[in-house]
């Protein structure tokens, strides 16, 4: 954990569920006071008040309030849907300052576009892509760093994703291709998970024990490629017996394409983030300065 995360003062503008996986990530596992925390929205004042019931963190309603605590902030997490992108960057300028840290976990933003958006290239930005399981701490993030972002600012970025899963630094033309593995990854696994349980149940198994055991199967492979270090593909072939029925189930599967689906999906996902971006960075017309 980086030295001095504890200290900072963070705004989060956004309430939604990846901004509490970092909130609970930085109290939990990240030293950090919920009494640091600042967390504001456009209008959901009850989220607000749950959100600082859970963790301590503070809030406020009024429109004074919430820029004072963007001024005040050391690290600025831009937490909004991307169709709200260039309107809430634009809001945030006048509050922002090049010596902040802004952390973008916004899907397909650009550092270029949040620079054109703010009028200039010396923010510190640091551009994210993390994932849902953030939420339990076991997440996975890939990051890239702007030009201007110092290195006690990078160990600060790093601290902030590590206290949620584990970190990929990387750089920003990779990020597209992290959305596609590990950002959208999660619905994939959710994806042949529902149909491991619907396969369980037209076997004959009733719905709760095709369920728990479909969970703790994909817990169970996870561990072991874990935990022994070896290649997934040499821990399938140890379960693949000659002629029998793990070959003649992966026959059929290779037969229908399994491994083309999913890899084409995942690059389609990686084009679609991409195509988010570009149409962010076409909706920008010059910003007043």
């Amino acid at each position: 954990m980086a030295t001095g995360l504890p200290q900072q003062q963070i705004a989060f503008v956004g309430a939604g569920s990846m901004a509490e996986a970092i909130i609970r990530g930085l109290i939990d596992k990240g030293g950090v006071p919920g009494a640091s925390l600042f967390v504001v929205n456009r209008s959901n004042g009850e989220r607000l008040a749950e959100l600082s019931a859970r963790y301590g963190i503070r809030y406020a309603l009024e429109q004074s309030g919430k820029d004072e605590a963007v001024r005040a902030a050391d690290i600025v997490v831009l937490a909004f849907k991307p169709k709200d992108a260039v309107e809430g960057i634009l809001a945030l300028k006048s509050q922002l300052r090049p010596q902040q840290l802004i952390v973008s976990v916004i899907a397909g933003l650009s550092v270029a576009t949040i620079h054109g958006l703010l009028g200039s290239d010396a923010f510190a930005v640091v551009r994210t892509m993390p994932n849902t399981s953030s939420t339990i701490g076991l997440g996975a993030t890939g990051i890239a760093f702007s030009e201007s972002v110092t290195e006690p600012q990078r160990e600060l970025a790093y601290a902030m994703f590590a206290s949620t899963g584990i970190v990929a630094i990387v750089d920003e033309n990779q990020i597209d291709a992290i959305t596609g593995l590990s950002g959208s990854g999660p619905a994939y696994v959710y994806y042949m998970m529902e149909a491991m349980m619907e396969g369980g149940i037209r076997c004959g198994l009733s719905r709760e024990e095709s369920r728990r055991l479909t969970i703790q199967t994909f817990l169970g492979a996870a561990g072991m490629v874990q935990a022994t270090g070896e290649e997934p593909a040499e821990l399938r072939r140890k379960v693949t017996s000659p002629n029998g029925t793990t070959q003649a189930a992966i026959e059929v599967m290779d037969r229908v394409g399994f491994q083309e689906a999913l890899m084409a999906g995942m690059h389609r996902a990686m084009e679609r983030a991409g195509e988010m971006g570009e149409a962010i960075s076409q909706s920008v017309t010059t910003p007043s300065k």
